[in-house]
């Protein structure tokens, strides 16, 4: 205390000698942030017009390392490595961040003032030149960290996100000094974007869209429809349902615009708004093509801006040569090896309330003409009062009752009437089986695993969140093949014949594959092609308040 009131008097005792010798600039924002970090703020929490830094830890080691030089201006002018940040900072929207988490707000009355200064030949004022540099510089560490990790901390949220956030890796003071001395912020924040090739093509997706709502001038207000509207039906939306397909790109003209006859051409157009966004093109417009109709461009930049912070979020080690990604969201697996996609599959997921887990683990061995051993929570509340209704229940699903030990009990032995049930319940390998022939097993805290499934007709469906949180995969057998391609042994003539038996065979996988459950309501594609999906768990919303801070929490990392 005594320290830091001695030099706070003789600083104020030296600027008042500089201005009784005529030399007031020689009191430089150097002097001035020393000022405000040795004496103000001494090696604590920094405030910068009553605005509290989040990063005054770092920017105490960053400015004592370089003897309180200040960073964004020079002999009382802001330099262009200033005006590249705040550029920077205004570019974070594409991101999908908020500009003003960054300070913008506080930042631009400086900027403004500055230059009013410089057209009227006038010097800036120390102070002002110290506090700017202060929010630059937590700028700077700020935007970075949210940059290379995220802003929001996946574990704080209500939905389940298990995958492990990516550590920190980069020095942002190393990165800052780098940054200086090469004269170049963008170059060195680029560094720490996430190494998916989409995040920079979700980057240009936000950008576009807000390109475009620049020139919006649809009244986006939510369309509403009693009934899933067909070809050569009426209903007072479908003039707005054309303007907005027309605004999309999917119809040439407005030359009807006010028709409320869905027509041929109307038809063709839902149909390509259909396919372009994920939905079954069969051309009636029900609630999915509805709600992609009354998605306005701001919506959709949110949607991106979401998942682009997933994609922060996401440990490099999913770059892997040979991994298994399901975008749940998507309802669809990828087999990627060597950075190219050799499988890809519908698959079908946990219902809303059976939420499949976001988490990864490693595939390790495949089970063959698996038994279905049914969780006890499944057995209390679905199986067993269907075999008090039902005595022949069991035999007619070709289930059996056995001990924990694996012995065999008799169904007619047990009082399903009872409180306890000390067995298990699993059916028997066949085609009924509710597992299919085979299942791929990635050892996991949820006991959730890929499996095939005698319900195929499930995969036309569109809406595919209908399982107990497992994921049901189309293609199996062509899976299998791929997976066991090494051993020779293995041909898809004895790979059929597994699948066909009466007990269960494993097998294990010559090496273990990363196994990734993901939920990305939005991406884009190589060729930088959006495609949104309807968020099926209601997970969007609380992550995009957090985002644009509207949630009352502050995030801190």
């Amino acid at each position: 205390m005594f320290k830091a009131l001695f030099f706070s008097i003789a600083f104020q005792l030296v600027y008042l000698c500089q201005i009784q010798a005529g030399s007031m600039m020689a009191f430089s924002a150097s002097d001035q942030l020393r000022a405000i970090l040795e004496t103000d703020n001494a090696g604590g929490k920094i405030s910068v017009k009553e605005v509290s830094l989040g990063n005054s830890e770092a920017i105490h080691r960053f400015y004592d390392s370089r003897g309180y030089q200040e960073v964004w201006s020079q002999n009382g002018v802001l330099t262009e490595l200033a005006y590249e940040l705040r550029f920077e900072i205004r570019q974070a929207k594409f991101d999908g961040l908020n500009p003003a988490d960054y300070h913008l707000s506080r930042i631009e009355p400086f900027f403004s003032s500055f230059e009013a200064n410089k057209k009227a030949n006038r010097s800036n004022e120390v102070t002002d030149l110290a506090n700017l540099d202060l929010l630059l510089t937590d700028a700077f560490f700020e935007l970075a960290s949210h940059l290379e990790r995220g802003k929001i901390d996946p574990s704080k949220l209500d939905s389940d996100w298990e995958i492990s956030r990516k550590p920190q890796k980069a020095d942002y003071l190393a990165l800052l000094t780098k940054s200086i001395k090469e004269q170049a912020i963008r170059k060195n924040l680029e560094m720490l974007y996430p190494n998916f090739s989409i995040y920079k093509k979700g980057r240009e997706v936000i950008r576009s869209l807000d390109e475009l709502k620049k020139k919006d001038t649809i009244d986006w207000k939510t369309i509403k429809i009693d009934k899933s509207l067909k070809l050569g039906e009426s209903d007072n939306s479908v003039p707005a349902l054309r303007q907005r397909l027309y605004f999309w790109g999917h119809l040439k003209s407005l030359a009807d615009a006010n028709s409320k006859i869905y027509d041929s051409v109307l038809f063709i157009a839902v149909k390509s708004f259909q396919k372009e966004n994920g939905f079954e093109p069969d051309g009636a417009i029900g609630k999915n093509t509805l709600a992609g109709l009354n998605a306005s461009p701001s919506y959709l930049m949110d949607k991106a801006a979401i998942n682009l912070e997933r994609l922060r979020w996401l440990p490099d080690t999913i770059r892997d040569l040979e991994f298994i990604l399901v975008n749940i969201a998507n309802y669809q697996l990828d087999y990627i090896n060597k950075l190219d996609t050799v499988f890809s599959s519908k698959v079908i997921v946990g219902k809303r309330y059976h939420a499949s887990p976001i988490f990864s683990a490693q595939m390790s061995y495949i089970v063959f003409s698996p038994y279905w051993n049914i969780p006890a929570s499944i057995a209390r509340n679905e199986i067993i009062p269907a075999i008090r209704k039902n005595p022949n229940y069991l035999q007619q699903k070709n289930m059996e009752v056995v001990t924990t030990a694996g012995k065999s009990v008799d169904p007619s032995s047990i009082n399903w009437s009872a409180k306890s049930f000390p067995y298990l319940i699993r059916q028997k390998p066949g085609g009924s089986n509710s597992l299919g022939l085979v299942k791929f097993m990635f050892p996991n805290s949820h006991s959730v695993y890929i499996h095939d499934t005698p319900s195929k007709s499930l995969f036309e469906k569109e809406d595919r969140a209908l399982s107990h949180g497992c994921i049901r995969l189309q293609n199996p057998a062509k899976f299998a093949q791929l997976l066991l391609k090494d051993n020779p042994t293995w041909t898809p003539e004895k790979i059929d014949q597994a699948m066909h038996q009466d007990k269960e065979q494993i097998v294990n996988l010559p090496r273990k594959i990363p196994v990734v459950l993901v939920y990305l309501t939005f991406w884009a594609d190589s060729t930088g092609k959006p495609h949104f999906r309807p968020d099926i768990y209601g997970r969007d919303e609380e992550l995009l308040k957090r985002l644009k801070n509207q949630s009352g929490l502050k995030e801190r990392n």
